[in-house]
């Protein structure tokens, strides 16, 4: 299978791995570094807001007495499985995207003309 290659010179099946290996942490910084490869922006995007989003909802709950763990670890049990899905779907090339957060990702990098454009 071939992987165009990106502005940082890598595969972009490597890039968009990469952009999720990190949690949110490497998609907010691969949506900086890669200016010219939509594919693996996307996938920064969809990190960055999946990820960023189930970090702070898990903090926010912890304040909750007992069942602040209980709900936070089922966060991070759903969080550790969409990364590795996610992480998996790049690395094949696919533009996996998730309900409501995918298409927000869609939107921000691709913008309303594509969205347009694809019906």
């Amino acid at each position: 299978m071939y992987h165009k290659k990106t502005s940082l010179g890598l595969d972009e099946n490597i890039e968009a791995i990469l952009a999720y290996a990190g949690i949110w942490v490497t998609g907010l910084i691969f949506l900086f570094l890669e200016k010219k490869n939509n594919h693996v922006r996307f996938h920064a995007m969809q990190s960055l807001i999946t990820f960023f989003s189930l970090f702070i909802t898990s903090s926010l709950i912890l304040v909750i007495p007992v069942l602040g763990v209980l709900i936070s670890s089922l966060i991070t049990f759903v969080g550790t499985v969409l990364w590795f899905l996610l992480m998996y779907k790049a690395y094949n090339g696919e533009i996996y995207k998730l309900p409501y957060i995918g298409d927000l990702a869609e939107e921000l990098i691709f913008g309303e003309s594509f969205k347009k454009d694809e019906k």
